[in-house]
């Protein structure tokens, strides 16, 4: 079954092209045969895959003969043969007349063969001679599809051929539908005597997997699916790519529901099965997966021997998959096209015997199921108590996204049922499913259920200004959040404990707006309010967790860390996952950050995250904490790694605070890798959501507006960013506030440099007063803090100086900084300028060239585009080699004679990785899709390698890949 559209790329088989290739060709000795037979279900791609082989076997020198088997059973012997000898013949151009001459002889016998005292037997000689006429002495593949309708004739051919009895080197590749092979289909037998040969091979061809799905429905829409659209595409089509490319389609072009391709051929499957294996497939496509057996047997009232050949006829047919657990769809369209075949009362039956069933079993009731079966039967009063028991469930294993879904269907139930005897307080679903709606992060959601239950319910105005905070600050409509926080400590109803807790959840928020003398003041208040109420543990966690921060930041950074590791040991003995959540965040967010112990920062975000994801809070919690992972590796120049940990990040779909902080860390890696359209585009987002953000993300999101746009030349884009930055005041944050001076005053010394525009005198002013008052605030910082933004008023001192003739020195005392912080990429910027300081000075040349090579190799290694750029361009205006010396000295021939082992060696993780999709043969564009990386930034790890490896072509680089894996 081909798709109508030959665009689409040939996904997730490469291996298996190898392999067969291999099979068929590179490991067939000279006289030899073997076969390949493949198969499986309709769709799942074999004749894509016949055909991709066999271009690639005529390539290679094969003559490749190709014809289709016809379901008219033995009507027309010989039919594929023929049929690809009359397209081989078309194909040969008239410098091929030998070989022409030799394939119509052969068709001449045939039209002249009649029936004679010598048979079959003397048939199949005359046919392998005329094959071994058609070849002239090269191999020989005959490829055949749809095998299953093959001919009694030519199955004896395939049999006399690879048993070796014609004097003929020959190979044969079929492809054969696995759901035709039933009951005493002549075809089986003959595929189990040819399994008895070696050089025989029968290959089950699966569905694709999940990536591979995801990439082949993205190369046939054009773009990367949206997380949604990809998991529907995956659980619709169950990997057959036949069916994902026309769910593809679908989506690029705007359809809506089934098309009817799709809908004739499952509906014609189903259609083919045995009345009883009929229903089981109507049972199993009504229920909810896995179904047990003994589930399905109270469903589908057979007797069980009968029910078990019912089950096992659909499992050959391919339209179920058994396992331990339950039964299956093998795609769920399966389900869409019988939902309708069924009459209304057909399907609320089936339901009902379902329900019904679940009721009465003896083992712990699943209450979703239970729920869904019940909606689905028509018994909406049945329906509500099972789906609150199931939301219930869910919260208790804190599968917070489960219980939002089960908490809306209570709801929906619940309007269905209004002035009905079943009596619902909807308050107490309103605020359940609100609460669910805000751990899993639809914190839109979360707000428009609050206000529905704010006009219902009765509920003090402290409480709902505390809810209504939480909700606001998790979607990062901060300002918004703290003006909550204060109206709820305002308020003339506020309890003694939502006093506390209000004081605590500002500390929070205001520690994360970068105001970290306030959020110790409110989180002193907050520990004294929580130590006057009983069970405030919650409230004691965040206090002191903001509390900390605050005292390591600004005061005693042992002590501050001390409090904070107190916190993460209460949070964990309670077991909230709040709690632990938010003692994990900060906790790393103060390691990798103002206190630069990066490792140790790094380990405990990955280790943070991966509880947060046991408790159900992948989506929000985990998803900040991968994002601080992300700092910390980009940090230390790991970037690849960093870019592995974004990609798993974003599977979650975070929104709101949680995909800021996300957003902003890839963009610091779309940024250094120079890849402009991503990094704008995750800008553009960031902006969007941070309406009323803080400086603690302002900031960074406009210090990276003003690097992008320096690297694109557009210096006045830059200096406007950063004076939009400086007005952002409300923050203690000097590191980075330093970080933004540096990239103004850099900007006016690019300004300077290329003349395109003019300096802005006001404006370096107004920098250098800025910077020296985030000196003066630095001296009350803690030690590790003022070292972090020493590093960057060492970089401002030297960009100064550019305006008035570089000072090499002051760019000599920047890279000791950087180097001793373990921050290679500032590190490296840090080194060109010292150089270029110096060569514009004329002195200590072998300096500059060794400072130059240190910055390259660095810049090489990270992927950093734009740097690496500029340092290439400064050693050709110079004439340094950026070759290491030992390398100048051992020539061309030291590289050409380095063992295979060594050639990757160059290569980071990331490289090696992409390259590995270059040597399959992909498209840049492919790869990003494999990898979560756009286009652009694949192009930039291309050119890295190929600069890497001293290759121009992507021929060169696959074959380097391919003798490193030999090796």
């Amino acid at each position: 079954m081909a798709s109508d559209v030959d665009t689409a790329p040939l996904v997730g088989r490469a291996d298996l092209v190898q392999a067969i290739r291999a099979a068929l060709f590179d490991d067939v000795a000279q006289g030899q045969t073997a076969a390949v037979f493949l198969s499986g279900e309709s769709g799942v791609g074999k004749t894509r895959l016949l055909r991709e082989v066999g271009a690639r076997l005529r390539d290679a020198g094969a003559v490749v003969l190709t014809g289709s088997c016809l379901d008219i059973g033995d009507a027309s012997p010989l039919h594929p043969l023929l049929q690809a000898l009359r397209r081989f013949d078309a194909e040969l151009s008239t410098s091929h007349a030998r070989t022409s001459s030799a394939v119509r002889g052969l068709l001449q016998m045939f039209a002249d063969e009649t029936a004679g005292p010598d048979g079959a037997g003397a048939l199949l000689e005359r046919v392998s001679r005329g094959l071994h006429l058609v070849a002239e002495g090269r191999p020989l593949v005959l490829i055949l599809d749809d095998l299953q309708w093959v001919d009694r004739s030519t199955r004896q051919l395939l049999l006399y051929l690879l048993a070796g009895l014609g004097d003929l080197q020959l190979t044969v590749l079929a492809a054969v539908r696995a759901e035709s092979l039933q009951g005493a289909h002549p075809l089986r037998r003959v595929l189990t005597e040819l399994r008895r040969l070696r050089s025989v091979r029968v290959l089950d061809l699966a569905p694709l997997d999940r990536s591979d799905t995801e990439q082949l429905a993205a190369a046939v829409v054009g773009d990367p699916l949206p997380a949604e659209a990809a998991e529907q595409v995956w659980q619709r089509s169950g990997g057959n790519p036949f069916v994902i490319e026309e769910l593809a389609r679908d989506l690029r072009d705007g359809r809506d529901g089934l098309s009817d391709t799709l809908r004739e051929i499952f509906l014609a499957r189903v259609d083919a099965l045995p009345q009883h294996a009929h229903a089981v497939v109507h049972a199993v496509a009504a229920g909810v997966e896995p179904v047990e057996h003994w589930l399905l047997a109270r469903v589908v009232p057979l007797p069980e021997q009968e029910l078990i050949e019912a089950v096992r006829a659909a499992v050959a047919h391919r339209l179920l998959v058994g396992a331990d657990d339950g039964y299956r769809l093998r795609h769920r369209l399966v389900a869409e096209v019988l939902e309708h075949e069924l009459l209304p009362a057909e399907r609320s039956a089936l339901h009902r015997r379902y329900a019904e069933a679940l009721t009465s079993a003896e083992a712990e009731l699943h209450q979703a199921r239970l729920a869904y079966h019940w909606r689905r039967a028509g018994e909406p009063a049945r329906a509500l108590p099972a789906a609150m028991a199931a939301a219930q469930e869910a919260e208790r294993l804190h599968g917070f996204a489960e219980a939002h879904r089960h908490w809306s269907a209570a709801l929906q139930l619940a309007d269905n049922l209004a002035g009905g005897p079943l009596a619902v307080d909807r308050a107490e679903l309103l605020g359940h499913a609100a609460e669910a709606a805000h751990h899993c992060g639809e914190h839109a959601r979360a707000l428009a259920l609050l206000e529905e239950l704010a006009r219902i319910d009765g509920m003090s105005t402290c409480a709902l200004h505390i809810r209504r905070a939480r909700y606001l600050a998790a979607a990062g409509r901060s300002a918004l959040a703290e003006a909550e926080y204060r109206l709820a400590l305002e308020a003339a109803d506020c309890s003694p404990r939502e006093r506390a807790t209000a004081a605590a959840h500002l500390a929070e928020l205001l520690l994360h707006l970068g105001r970290y003398a306030d959020a110790g003041l409110r989180a002193r208040e907050a520990l004294e309010l929580a130590a006057a109420v009983d069970g405030s543990t919650s409230e004691v966690v965040l206090a002191s967790a903001a509390l900390g921060f605050s005292e390591a930041y600004l005061e005693d950074p042992d002590a501050g860390l001390a409090v904070m590791r107190r916190a993460l040991a209460t949070a964990e003995r309670a077991g909230r996952p709040d709690d632990v959540a938010c003692a994990y965040l900060h906790l790393a967010e103060l390691l990798t950050g103002p206190l630069n112990i990066l490792e140790e920062g790094v380990v405990v975000a990955r280790r943070g995250a991966e509880r947060v994801a046991e408790l159900g809070l992948g989506r929000t919690y985990e998803t900040r904490l991968l994002a601080i992972a992300t700092n910390g590796l980009f940090r230390v120049g790991q970037w690849a790694e960093a870019e592995k940990v974004v990609a798993a990040a974003l599977r979650h779909r975070p929104s709101g605070a949680d995909a800021v902080e996300l957003l902003l860390a890839r963009c610091r890696l779309s940024v250094g890798y120079g890849d402009i359209e991503a990094a704008n585009r995750d800008l553009d987002s960031v902006a969007t959501v941070l309406a009323g953000g803080g400086a603690r993300h302002v900031i960074p999101l406009l210090t990276l507006r003003a690097g992008l746009a320096m690297w694109q030349g557009r210096h006045d884009l830059a200096r406007q960013a950063v004076q939009r930055g400086l007005t952002e005041s409300r923050s203690d944050d000097v590191a980075i506030l330093a970080a933004l001076v540096w990239h103004g005053l850099r900007a006016e010394a690019e300004a300077h440099a290329s003349r395109a525009v003019a300096v802005d005198e006001t404006s370096v002013r107004r920098l250098r007063d800025v910077a020296e008052r985030v000196a003066g605030k630095s001296e009350k910082a803690a030690g590790p803090v003022r070292n972090v933004v020493d590093g960057f008023l060492a970089l401002c001192a030297a960009e100064v100086s550019r305006l008035d003739g570089s000072d090499p020195e002051l760019w000599a005392r920047s890279v000791t900084e950087w180097d001793r912080r373990n921050h290679p990429y500032p590190a490296a910027y840090s080194r060109l300028r010292q150089a270029e300081a110096l060569l514009a000075r004329r002195s200590r040349v072998a300096t500059a060239g060794r400072l130059l090579r240190e910055a390259y190799q660095v810049a090489q290694g990270l992927g950093a585009v734009p740097l690496t750029s500029e340092i290439k361009t400064l050693a050709t205006r110079a004439r340094v080699s950026l070759e290491q010396p030992e390398q100048q000295r051992g020539g061309r021939d030291a590289v050409q004679t380095a063992p295979a082992d060594d050639e990757l060696a160059v290569l980071t993780a990331r490289e090696r990785e992409v390259l590995a999709a270059v040597a399959e043969g992909l498209t840049n564009k492919e790869i990003g899709q494999r990898l979560f990386i756009s286009e652009r930034t694949i192009g930039v790890h291309v050119s890295h390698i190929f600069d890497k490896l001293q290759v121009r072509t992507r021929v060169q680089a696959s074959a380097i890949q391919l003798r490193s894996r030999r090796g």
